[in-house]
């Protein structure tokens, strides 16, 4: 039996398999190409082709009702001022899609449109650096397979919907760098006390006091800086929280941080330009679990007494400690009686 005979017998199959897509994902695909005034880099995207094989399309063969041909699973393209328009009703028509994502379109505008809820096993939803504006839907919550939102680099104004806090596996929302207004949602409280998702909200212009609720579940990770928020935040920390990463950076936040217990996980913690009061805690040195801590900001608060020392507090320049109250000791000048 001849090499290529054994070649053909063995691989033949699979060659037919990946060429040959389902016609109705097909079909989506090119009205999703039209709406988007056939770019360039939709090249490849052409009705004799097997839309598998095209740019940003992943097709899996095993999925169920694949018998007229292999169904679309994942929708990635990305990087081309050209490419203009909004995101079209049809992503809604690629019943499989697990993964959408849309990358850094600065001309792709509107909103996102509601045919995304018939997308019932998308669990990856990735539109970021584009001109998208409008609120962020609260219809997003009626897709629970959701695990990852990352809507950075948009245009998004309004509230943070309560709705979304219904999401069971939900993993991380990245709202950063949008015009969110508004504070966060008492809901977001609800999440599972152990596994509650990454919160990432940074740069937007969110306001007010954080609702008592947000202390409940254990953030792996917390970024909130660069906002409009106020009053306390001191119940975001917690020794026995797992809590890895804290950035409350650049807002008005006020609470005394002689009150606060770190993580044992930390390893980063912004807190620069606030109003926070009180010391720095000794035990920010006895974070046994934390070798690596690259990022620690105290500065420009209102806080005093002697900095700890210790193999965090030391690692960090004057930068991460200037422009407070009465803060002294290394690697500020040394403590006067009056500031002890």
């Amino acid at each position: 039996m001849s090499s290529t005979f054994i070649y053909l017998l063995l691989f033949l199959p699979l060659l037919i398999t990946a060429e040959k897509c389902n016609k109705y994902d097909k079909r989506a695909l090119l009205s999703i190409k039209s709406a988007l005034n056939n770019p360039y880099l939709l090249a490849s995207w052409t009705s004799s082709s097997a839309c598998c094989e095209w740019y940003g399309i992943q097709c899996d063969p095993g999925v169920p009702g694949n018998s007229d041909g292999s169904r679309v699973t994942s929708l990635f393209i990305s990087t081309d001022s050209n490419v203009t328009g909004t995101i079209p009703p049809a992503i809604g028509d690629l019943p499989f899609l697990t993964t959408l994502g849309f990358h850094k379109f600065p001309n792709v505008t509107g909103n996102i449109p509601y045919s995304i809820t018939r997308l019932t096993r998308l669990t990856f939803l990735f539109l970021t650096w584009n001109s998208l504006s409008g609120p962020i839907p609260s219809f997003l919550s009626q897709i629970p397979s959701l695990t990852d939102i990352y809507l950075a680099f948009n245009k998004f104004s309004g509230s943070i919907p309560p709705e979304l806090a219904k999401l069971p596996f939900i993993q991380i929302f990245d709202f950063s760098r949008n015009r969110l207004t508004g504070s966060i949602p008492a809901e977001f409280g609800n999440f599972n006390k152990s596994y509650p998702p990454d919160l990432v909200l940074n740069h937007n212009s969110l306001s007010g006091d954080l609702p008592v609720s947000l202390g409940v579940p254990e953030w792996g990770k917390i970024d909130l800086s660069r906002n409009n928020f106020t009053g306390d935040a001191s119940f975001l920390f917690g020794a026995g929280k797992s809590t890895r990463y804290i950035d409350l950076s650049r807002n008005e936040f006020a609470f005394d941080l002689s009150r606060v217990t770190f993580p044992v996980n930390l390893t980063i913690l912004d807190l620069n330009h606030n109003k926070i009061t009180g010391s720095i805690p000794a035990q920010i040195n006895q974070l046994v679990d934390s070798p690596y801590f690259p990022v620690f900001n105290v500065s420009y608060n209102r806080l005093c007494g002697e900095i700890p020392a210790g193999p965090i507090t030391a690692t960090f320049g004057v930068d991460s400690y200037f422009h407070n109250k009465c803060l002294c000791g290394s690697p500020l000048p040394p403590c006067t009686s009056k500031q002890i």
